[in-house]
This record gives C-alpha cells, structure tokens and sequence, in this order.
C-alpha cells in the first residue's frame, strides 16, 4: 500500500517558500534604502557597492539563493527583488534631497532580474545549469571590474572593482571545484561568462 502525501505537508512547504519570498522582496526594498544611507558613511573605496548593478546583482542573488525557491519562482523573485531596490534606494535618496527617478534601472532589474534569479536558483544544481548560473553571475562581475576599471576608476577608485573582479573569479573556482564537471559545462561556463562580461560592458557604454 502506497502512502499518500498529506494535504498538510504540502501546504506547510509551500507556506515556506511563501514566507521565505516576502522576506526577500521586503529585505530588497529595505536594503535599497540602506544602500541610499550608506553612501554617506561609506569609504570612498567601498562607495560604489552602493549604487553599481553587480553591488545590486550581489545583493539580488544572494536572497533568492536564500530563498531557496524553485528555478520558476527564481524567475519571478529576481525580477521583484532587483526593481524592488531601485525602488528603495530612490525613495531613501530622494527623502534625502536627491532626487532619484527609478524608472530607467527599475525597468532594467524587471528585464535582467528574471535572469539574475535563475541563475541564483541553478547554482544549487550540477552540469549545465550550474555552468550557465555561475557564468550569467560572474560574468556580470567580471564585466563589471573591466567597466570600472577602464571608465569610471578616476573618480571612484580602483579597490572596489577589483574586488567585484575577484568575486566573479572566485564564484567560478568554486563552482568548478564543487558542482562543475565534464568538457561541455566547463566550455559552456567559459563561454557565458566571456559573452555576459563583454556583453555588460558593452550595454554599459551605451546608457
């Protein structure tokens, strides 16, 4: 005889990863303000995690990795979670008396956000999908470093990009020596990573 799943069990679990997505967009709009706050008192070299996208990436991937939802809602939760700290950080800056629309960066997150999610989502996973996750992540990084060191490092230093540089590397070591096997994912990994790198460096320029 077969034991049926109980109609409790499932609605506990579902009630998690509910309670574990509010969290997420309320932490979103809540760390978006602070991100507006911090720019204040954070050093110069660190000033620039405020308000860059692989700071808002950083920040994006980490909650719905926290999250630990299904690749499906990934989708959903990444797109809220990066507009929702847009959101913030333009309410906080503007009750500050800077004026900051969201709308160009808010629309952004709703595009790249879905991509973001999945790709925290895929990193609990193996062989392809870990290698398309890490490279979308790191690839962002890494493209972020070369942005900023090569345009915007007069006027905001070199520390932080460099460190956004090296997460992107470290993410892929990681990945590679935990969940990355075999010629076709480590291919697949490299090449994500290049083209989201050169692609972000490009899209860059061009706003």
């Amino acid at each position: 005889m077969t034991a049926t799943p109980s109609v409790q069990g499932t609605t506990d679990t579902s009630s998690r990863w509910i309670v574990r997505a509010i969290i997420v967009l309320v932490a979103s709009l809540v760390i978006g303000g602070l991100e507006s706050l911090a720019q204040g008192y954070l050093p110069d070299w660190l000033r620039p995690l405020s308000n860059s996208v692989s700071g808002w990436t950083l920040v994006t991937a980490l909650l719905v990795s926290w999250a630990r939802v299904r690749p499906g809602v990934g989708v959903v939760l990444g797109a809220l979670s990066f507009a929702l700290l847009v959101v913030g950080y333009a309410v906080i800056s503007t009750w500050r008396g800077h004026y900051y629309s969201p709308l160009m960066w808010a629309l952004i997150g709703l595009v790249a956000g879905p991509f973001i999610g999945v790709a925290a989502s895929w990193l609990r996973e193996n062989g392809i999908r870990a290698a398309l996750g890490t490279g979308l992540l790191a690839g962002i990084g890494i493209g972020d470093a070369v942005f900023g060191l090569t345009v915007v490092a007069d006027t905001t230093g070199v520390v932080y990009w460099t460190l956004a540089g090296i997460l992107g590397l470290l993410l892929l070591g990681g990945m590679l020596f935990r969940r990355i096997r075999g010629t076709v994912p480590i291919l697949v990994l490299i090449a994500t990573t290049v083209l989201i790198a050169f692609g972000y460096n490009l899209a860059l320029r061009l706003v």
